[in-house]
């Protein structure tokens, strides 16, 4: 058995995301291997997004 670890913020974000696109369901039912490279590259793309906001914002 695998033993789970807690969520990071990262993990979190992603599956924030995936649940944003529609995603999470899948990648609940099927893991993260489930999802097309199409779809794991928007949810890349989109955290990609956030962090860049978020570093603007704080003035970074």
């Amino acid at each position: 058995m695998k033993k789970e670890k807690p969520l990071t913020e990262k993990d979190l974000l992603k599956y924030e995301v995936a649940n944003e696109l529609g995603l999470l369901d899948k990648v609940l039912e099927g893991g993260w291997k489930s999802l097309t490279s199409k779809e794991s590259g928007k949810i890349g793309g989109i955290i990609a997004k956030k962090n860049k906001e978020n570093n603007l914002s704080k003035g970074e």
